[in-house]
């Protein structure tokens, strides 16, 4: 197993007001876990706010969990070079005043890694883009160009793991398709494991091959692509899929967080226990998870 996550939790400490000393926290994640095998495809659902970012940072080791642990094979020496993270907006991963090939020399220098021309030409090769492009700065590429480029920053340091924090949500229909065929690409040819995180559930058939659904940071459903994508159990699962193939925004089925189920306000199946706690995930088969109250 290349990364197995147990329990991952993050909370964020609120500011104090003057009138109390009490500080606050907000959950962010909360009792996330999976396992993460070579060469495999992780598809992470959610609307916004539902901890998908959060978990990419702790993964990409850019903040630190609250509680939980993170574990590795010995194929990861070095998460800061072994995890790369591809952001979804490509016109602030890259610094304006830099060329691209200052850019993509950063890591490499960071790294202390040898053969840097050789790596930097390897890595836009993988990518389709010109070595050229090297002397220009970020402003002459188009959207889809620039995610390319950071993609080949990512691929230059020869990552295991690439955790892609939805990189298309900010591209034309047709640049989706083939930023999404890049990375399929890279996964089969370099034998990278990815992590793609979305909203979007109708890219997930495409790019994943199981998948974890988060709501208001809690995981609430997890298992193979077509068990939850044919034959979803947690009723905002079966939601978000709903939305998908009416193209509405998911943002349409938010419901309140607190001490019991995240989506218990606006399930048509709620009972009164999922108001007052927190179910357990529990396993309905050999690889597919639910955290619901109708399955206790």
């Amino acid at each position: 197993m290349l990364l197995s996550a147990e329990h991952l939790t993050k909370y964020y400490p609120l500011r104090a007001s003057i009138f109390s000393r009490a500080r606050a926290c907000v959950r962010a994640l909360e009792d996330v876990s999976f396992r993460l095998p070579e060469q495999h495809s992780l598809g992470v659902m959610g609307e916004s706010g539902s901890g998908k970012t959060t978990l990419a940072r702790l993964l990409a080791n850019l903040i630190a969990p609250t509680r939980g642990t993170l574990s590795f094979s010995p194929a990861i020496s070095d998460r800061t070079k072994d995890i790369q993270i591809i952001s979804q907006n490509p016109w602030e991963a890259l610094d304006p005043r830099m060329t691209i090939g200052q850019s993509l020399k950063e890591p490499l220098i960071i790294h202390r890694m040898n053969d840097i021309r050789d790596r930097l030409r390897r890595s836009l090769d993988l990518v389709g883009l010109d070595r050229h492009c090297l002397n220009r700065l970020p402003h002459e590429f188009s959207g889809g160009q620039r995610q390319r480029i950071v993609i080949a920053r990512a691929m230059s340091c020869g990552p295991k793991i690439l955790v892609c924090d939805e990189p298309t949500s900010s591209l034309d229909i047709s640049v989706q398709a083939q930023i999404l065929n890049l990375l399929l690409d890279l996964k089969e040819q370099q034998k990278l494991s990815l992590i793609f995180i979305t909203h979007d559930a109708r890219l997930l058939p495409v790019i994943s091959d199981s998948i974890l659904v988060l709501h208001s940071g809690i995981m609430v459903e997890r298992g193979p692509r077509e068990a939850v994508l044919n034959k979803p159990l947690h009723p905002y699962t079966r939601q978000l899929m709903t939305l998908s193939k009416l193209h509405e925004k998911p943002q349409a089925a938010r419901g309140a967080g607190g001490a019991g189920c995240p989506f218990w306000q606006v399930c048509s199946l709620k009972k009164t226990e999922c108001s007052e706690h927190l179910p357990e995930i529990v396993q309905i088969s050999p690889e597919h998870w639910v955290r619901c109250c109708h399955f206790l």
